[in-house]
């Protein structure tokens, strides 16, 4: 695969262009990484306001009533359903592993079975996060299939 960089003059003239003979997962995957790359999402540690890059986050997961964003480097407090969470980037590769946690499909490192028809995804970070059975199957379907 050749890959080829011009310069622009100006921000708004950035593109990313993929030529491909088929749509490939890795083609995909390049398409979603570009896509998401300039979309953040707001984060609060202790009252502190941070944009986070979407690409950055391995996880969401709710405890109680509250949201938080997981990243290698911190876990910061959302405040947006899971719901919204899970309608606002399903085209972004985050997907719903249980009743609370919905995580972002580029950060698995590796996926197998677990007890009881479930499944541990392990991230890129090495946390392993529990796929419900309810969830595995499309979960599994989305990592199958790109």
């Amino acid at each position: 695969m050749r890959v080829s960089i011009r310069k622009v003059l100006h921000s708004e003239d950035e593109q990313v262009v993929l030529e491909c003979v088929a749509m490939t997962k890795d083609f995909e995957d390049i398409r979603t990484y570009a896509l998401m790359k300039g979309k953040l999402i707001v984060g609060y540690i202790n009252n502190v306001v941070y944009q986070i890059p979407l690409t950055d986050i391995l996880y969401f997961e709710a405890v109680g009533e509250q949201i938080f964003a997981y990243t290698s480097e911190e876990i910061y407090a959302v405040k947006k359903r899971l719901y919204e969470i899970e309608a606002l980037y399903a085209d972004q590769k985050f997907i719903r592993c249980s009743k609370s946690v919905i995580v972002n499909l580029l950060q698995i490192d590796s996926f197998r079975p677990a007890l009881d028809s479930r499944f541990l995804a392990k991230m890129k970070n090495g946390e392993e996060i529990i796929i419900s059975r309810m969830y595995a199957k499309g979960l599994k379907k989305r990592l199958m299939e790109g």
